[in-house]
């Protein structure tokens, strides 16, 4: 698991801190990166997005509207692989100051892979997608509607406009994909899955995140048993995804989870422990954390009780 990574005060990063320099022209840079929110019921969701473009005002133009186009060449990416992590889909696209409502992102195909039925089973848009691994077995059908058409709408946070200025050096879009509610079984035993996006985009220049720790206090833990590395941080946003992460040793006696690159909001946080084990804590479970943007929320659990069912 990655370091800790305090972001009171840090521009959003994922591999470094990005450059605000002018760009010397009346446009401004924007980078567009892309997370998934917690989830923990699927095994891969592959998408190819083909196009991501700003709908809204461009300053200048005869209409008083205007497309900006972000992004037209094909990314395939796994979106599981971007819970706690972001990846730059856009870097530093030129876009005219302007003010706009909402993103639009054109996904050409996918696939997602699923635990069922005691096994793995693969459903896709077809069986010639392109994004699919090497002789692998496709089950069934994953429907996207309008996707491919006229793009998915991405609204902004507390659906306020985004408005760019030639004063702007960097625009930072942090766009949350929402695995665990995005894909869902079709009804009526058909078999098949269908993505209904739930995408939630913030004009953001920092992004916030939970620190969890978990201590021993003054509970003895049995020998053999296995340590607090055993136990495990729950994160529950608004919409009931989860996201589980093991503890990490820290500090003075502690074990630490943190969860990264959050939208804004409230979230839940519990706790999971090994097979067998039962347990009581200091603070009532789950506790709420909120954070805003640029700023980190800590939970902190101390055990009072642990016994081996």
């Amino acid at each position: 698991m990655n370091s800790l990574r305090h972001l009171t005060s840090t521009l959003l990063l994922a591999t470094g801190l990005l450059c605000l320099a002018a760009c010397g022209d009346n446009n401004a840079r924007v980078t567009l990166k892309l997370t998934d929110a917690p989830g923990d019921t699927f095994e891969k969701a592959v998408v190819t997005i083909s196009k991501v473009y700003l709908k809204g005002s461009v300053e200048g133009d005869k209409d008083g509207k205007g497309d900006v186009v972000l992004l037209s060449e094909p990314v395939t990416t796994d979106l599981l692989t971007l819970a706690n992590d972001t990846a730059d889909l856009v870097k530093d696209a030129e876009v005219p100051p302007g003010t706009y409502k909402e993103l639009r992102f054109v996904i050409t195909g996918g696939y997602v892979q699923v635990k069922q039925d005691g096994g793995s089973r693969i459903f896709a848009t077809s069986r010639d997608y392109a994004g699919l691994p090497e002789g692998a077995q496709v089950d069934g059908d994953l429907h996207m509607p309008s996707a491919s058409s006229s793009g998915l709408k991405v609204k902004f946070d507390k659906d306020a406009d985004v408005t760019i200025t030639s004063d702007d050096g960097q625009k930072v879009i942090l766009v949350d994909f929402d695995v665990a509610q995005s894909f869902g079984k079709e009804a009526g035993g058909s078999g098949k899955w269908v993505m209904r996006p739930i995408i939630k985009g913030a004009d953001l220049e920092f992004s916030g995140n939970v620190e969890v720790t978990l201590a021993p206090g003054d509970v003895s833990l049995p020998a053999g048993l296995p340590a607090l590395a055993g136990f495990s941080a729950v994160l529950i946003n608004a919409e009931g995804s989860r996201e589980t992460m093991s503890f990490v040793a820290g500090v003075d006696g502690r074990y630490v989870a943190d969860f990264k690159y959050l939208l804004p909001g409230t979230y839940q946080v519990d706790l999971a422990a090994p097979a067998g084990v039962s347990f009581t804590t200091d603070i009532a479970r789950p506790a709420t954390a909120t954070i805003g943007s640029g700023t980190e929320a800590g939970v902190h659990f101390v055990l009072t009780s642990f016994s081996v069912e």
